[in-house]
């Protein structure tokens, strides 16, 4: 479905976020029997508070931007409760159980976090009610934790590494990968290797997320790859402020090494302003897509925040839409198991063209963009140039949960 968001409708998108965002702070207190009831349990405090800001501001522009500004479904008010986990996985479970409990919440959105959203995933469960992840990528909140009352609509670690397995692929390619020693990096080097048909993964090196100093694994990672005949690369998998791209600093082209990465926020970006042609394959960039959402959600942005958006705030934006769509499709009505049936294998449409929820495990299935960074002097950071869309069916994402 695509909707229609004329400019003049900005000014009303702006007023229906105020408004809703007023009703959440005072806990739905001037909420009305019939009331759609949303809680965003994310990380209003906490080391991902600003990555959380970004995936709030944008759930609720979608929110607007579905609704062409009322803030209405089927002539129902949304309110949105907000929690704050902290990036807690032990307070986000109580909160979203809150949010269900004490403040009715019909649906719950977020969290932030992938290590929060595993001590949630058996809440929707006992309240019966729908938790849509936004942001939180862990293969096993689709896996092996999934329940029937969870959704997702950001792309899960599988699908960051099966995009970048294709983007790199090929005779006589050899990789070594980086990664954090954590369950994102785990599970991005694991599907990233089995998605690879012809290159070969000669080494592994996975480091503490704290890790400041990449000299060591930088040249552990060389050693292994120096001699090697054919096309050399080291594959990054890595999340957080910690720079591992400063590994370029070792020299690399002197041994014809090739650095390649999935993209993540635009702070990071910046990081590739000196290392033009690195190559791998992104979830967004909000230049990529070329479509009349991305196009209006584009100009959202810029107008609330004088700048671009970040993949955080398409995130959320995506998470807005999809709600909406799914909304109306039960005419408003917030039954759980009429959403359920709504959502199950619903294509929606979104910044970065059509999503569908895969029946069998609700992953939203989506295209990922394969990426050349070039410098343009305009912007202060590395510029993903487009190469070419991967769709959903190439990738032939697995299903790992036991439904």
């Amino acid at each position: 479905m695509s909707y229609a968001f004329a400019d003049g409708k900005f000014a009303a998108a702006a007023l229906a976020i105020g408004i809703c965002v007023l009703g959440s702070t005072v806990s739905g207190a001037f909420a009305e029997s019939g009331d759609i009831r949303i809680a965003h349990v994310y990380s209003k405090t906490g080391p991902l508070e600003s990555f959380a800001k970004q995936n709030h501001d944008g759930l609720m522009m979608g929110l607007a931007y579905a609704t062409e500004g009322t803030m209405k479904v089927a002539g129902k008010n949304i309110v949105m409760i907000e929690k704050d986990d902290q990036g807690k996985p032990d307070v986000g479970k109580a909160a979203l159980a809150t949010a269900y409990g004490d403040d009715k919440a019909d649906i719950a959105v977020g969290p932030t976090a992938s290590g929060v959203a595993m001590a949630m995933t058996g809440v929707p469960e006992e309240y019966k009610k729908i938790l849509l992840f936004e942001n939180a990528v862990a293969d096993a909140l689709t896996g092996v934790k999934w329940n029937k009352y969870l959704f997702r609509t950001i792309r899960s670690s599988s699908q960051d590494a099966i995009a970048n397995a294709i983007a790199l692929d090929g005779d006589n390619v050899n990789i070594a990968t980086l990664a954090q020693d954590s369950a994102y990096g785990k599970d991005g080097v694991k599907a990233f290797r089995e998605a690879l048909k012809k290159a070969k993964v000669v080494h592994q090196e996975f480091l503490p997320s704290d890790t400041t100093d990449f000299t060591a694994g930088g040249q552990r990672i060389i050693d292994k790859l120096k001699d090697l005949q054919g096309r050399k690369v080291i594959f990054i998998v890595w999340a957080g402020t910690n720079n591992p791209f400063k590994i370029a600093d070792l020299d690399l082209k002197r041994y014809d090494i090739h650095m390649a990465t999935l993209v993540t926020d635009l702070p990071t970006l910046t990081h590739f302003k000196k290392l033009p042609g690195m190559e791998g394959a992104t979830y967004y960039y909000y230049g990529i897509p070329k479509n009349p959402i991305n196009d209006a959600f584009v100009k959202m942005n810029y107008e609330k925040s004088g700048g671009p958006p970040d993949f955080f705030v398409a995130a959320g934006f995506t998470a807005g839409l999809a709600l909406v769509e799914a909304l109306k499709r039960t005419n408003g009505d917030v039954s759980t198991e009429k959403l359920i049936s709504a959502m199950e294998g619903m294509t929606f449409d979104t910044p970065k063209g059509k999503m569908t929820f895969r029946k069998e495990d609700h992953q939203a299935l989506q295209s990922m963009y394969q990426f050349e960074i070039v410098d343009n002097p305009a912007v202060t950071w590395g510029v993903p140039r487009l190469v070419r869309e991967i769709t959903a069916d190439e990738m032939q994402l697995p299903i790992r949960n036991k439904r």
